[in-house]
């Protein structure tokens, strides 16, 4: 990097802006179905959200005051979708960088009648600092993130102390920042994070792990890993200052 850059991220720091410069996904381009295609032409005026639009009013969005739920990476969207129809008080946004993953979610939750779910296709810590206001959301949802399991690609890992710090302003009080992977060296990884990030508390009666929350639905990757003898490991932990 060269020092005029190195010179530009020291005074964004020093600005209280978040700078990105090591991506935790690859993006993967997909070929788009015909459902999948469809459904964005169709839902995505209705239930898509642009980055570039800048800062949220939630209300506006989603046309009441209800709590806001927002998950990173949401994947095909079937367990957002289905969330999202479990709890039509609350309201859902997703982010996703994959299209197919976003015209499946459409597609899923356009069948389902689904009214209180918001789409961004855009890299989330991009949302999260351009879009998402202070003290706006009662859970964030990080659900199987890309583990990075080499070494060397650790630092590619989503959950990062810097990362936490800008997400927990985001949340209320009380908010909470819920975690789930299935790679234990990641588990390990995201409890040491959290336990060093100041303003949270774990809610593991254990401090460390908790069970799975009925709000989470059990995926069908989940269940074949279950079946395997393979563990998930959900974290869960509130926003106490």
């Amino acid at each position: 990097m060269s020092e005029s850059s190195n010179t530009n991220l020291e005074q964004a720091k020093q600005e209280g802006k978040y700078i990105r410069t090591i991506r935790s996904f690859v993006k993967r381009e997909g070929r788009l179905t015909k459902g999948q295609a469809a459904a964005i032409e169709k839902c995505w005026p209705i239930m898509g959200l642009e980055h570039k639009n800048g800062m949220l009013d939630l209300s506006e969005v989603f046309g009441n005051n209800n709590d806001v739920v927002l998950e990173i990476g949401f994947g095909m969207g079937k367990s957002l979708v289905e969330m999202a129809k479990n709890a039509p008080h609350l309201n859902f946004i997703g982010i996703e960088v994959h299209r197919p993953g976003v015209g499946a979610c459409l597609m899923d939750a356009d069948e389902a009648g689904i009214a209180n779910l918001r789409i961004f296709e855009h890299d989330a810590v991009e949302v999260l600092a351009d879009c998402i206001a202070d003290e706006s959301l009662t859970t964030l949802q990080l659900f199987f993130p890309d583990p990075w399991h080499k070494k060397r690609h650790h630092k590619r890992r989503i959950v990062q102390g810097e990362f936490v710090e800008k997400l927990r302003s985001q949340l209320k009080m009380g908010g909470v920042f819920h975690m789930a992977t299935d790679w234990e060296n990641y588990a390990e990884h995201m409890l040491e994070v959290m336990q060093a990030a100041p303003g949270f508390k774990n809610q593991s009666a254990t401090n460390d792990y908790v069970p799975r929350p009925d709000l989470r639905p059990l995926t069908k990757f989940e269940q074949r890993g279950h079946r395997l003898g393979h563990g998930v490991w959900d974290l869960m932990f509130e926003r106490t200052k």
